[in-house]
This record gives C-alpha cells, sequence and structure tokens, in this order.
C-alpha cells in the first residue's frame, strides 16, 4: 500500500512541477510541442528513476559508511549529469530530429533541479530502495504527464482565438497556475 501512495503521490499531488515548482525552466521551454514534450519526459523518467536508484546506493553504500554525507549534494549532482550524458549520446544516435527539438534543454536536464529535487526527498524521507526507485519514476510520470499537457494546451491556443495582451507566455503562465490548482484536487485522494 505505500508503494502505491508513493506513486500516487508522485504522479499527481506531489508532482513536481506542479506543486513543488521544480523543473520549471525546461516545463516552459520545451513544452511548445507535444511530440517533443513527450521525447523530454521519456528522458526525465528515464534519468529520475536510474538517478533515485544510483543515488540511493551511493548514499548508504558510500557516503554514510565513510561518514561523507556532506559531500551528498556534489555526489548526486554527478550521477545526473553523467545519465544525462547518456540520455544525450542515446537520442543523438537514435533519433537526430528528437535531439534537435530539445536543443539545449536536453544537456539542461542536468540542472533540472526536479531530478536532483528527487533524490535529495528519496533520502530526507527515510526511503527504502524500492520505494525511492518508485518515488523516481513517480516523478518521471508526474512530469512527463505536466509537459504533454501543457504542450497540448499551447498546441491549442496558437490556433485559438485568445486576446493579442495573452498571447504568448501569458496564456502559457495562466494554462500552467490552472493545471496547478486542478492538480490540487488530487489530494483529497490521499
Amino acid at each position: 500500500m505505500r508503494i502505491f501512495t508513493i506513486l500516487i503521490a508522485g504522479v499527481f499531488v506531489n508532482n513536481f512541477l506542479l506543486s513543488k515548482f521544480l523543473g520549471i525552466c525546461s516545463f516552459l521551454g520545451v513544452s511548445k510541442k507535444v511530440d517533443t514534450s513527450i521525447g523530454m519526459g521519456i528522458a526525465v523518467i528515464f534519468v529520475m528513476t536510474l538517478a533515485s536508484a544510483i543515488t540511493y546506493i551511493i548514499q548508504y553504500g558510500i557516503l554514510a559508511k565513510l561518514g561523507l554525507e556532506y559531500l551528498q549534494t556534489i555526489a548526486f549532482i554527478l550521477v545526473v549529469a553523467a545519465l544525462v550524458q547518456l540520455v544525450e549520446m542515446f537520442i543523438k544516435k537514435s533519433s537526430m530530429s528528437l535531439y534537435q527539438a530539445l536543443g539545449i534543454y536536453l544537456p539542461l536536464i542536468t540542472t533540472n533541479c526536479a531530478v536532483l529535487g528527487v533524490c535529495t526527498l528519496n533520502i530526507q524521507n527515510s526511503y527504502n530502495f524500492i520505494e525511492s526507485v518508485v518515488n523516481g519514476a513517480a516523478g518521471g510520470i508526474g512530469y512527463t504527464l505536466a509537459i504533454i499537457l501543457l504542450a497540448a494546451i499551447r498546441e491549442r491556443a496558437e490556433v485559438s482565438d485568445v486576446p493579442e495582451a495573452l498571447q504568448g507566455f501569458p496564456i502559457t503562465m495562466i494554462a500552467a497556475s490552472l493545471m496547478a490548482i486542478s492538480f490540487l484536487g488530487f489530494s483529497g485522494m490521499l
């Protein structure tokens, strides 16, 4: 039951984008097209899940045993950077169009505070290994869900009759805030 609660909380209730406002840079930058958002979301799911597993092992297998917990942030950033390089090489080899569409935002996953945030929260919440991996995957799924929904809204807004003063970034911010409010409705589930 606890795993299910962590999964639902990570996707809906404690969504990193819409409740903690982590990862907003790529959320606003990559969410112009649904196709690009799907690619970015899959990359973030992969990085968050693997980073959660690897950082758990580093924290409890190395840092805690040697009394080096103060190096946690640096170690976690190195893990995330290595994983992002792996994802970047894979996408560049497998889909050049997706690689070009993601542009600068793909390497920016390294500095995506949502990835570092999920790794840090796993340790702070004293999750075990399985719970950490589930929380990482749930955080990535929640990120993907939010970015795809916003991309669909932005594509729809481009062809809609939006008042001139609200075109572009203002309507995007209004849509993101309404999404955040709607995701708050899931808080009663847990």
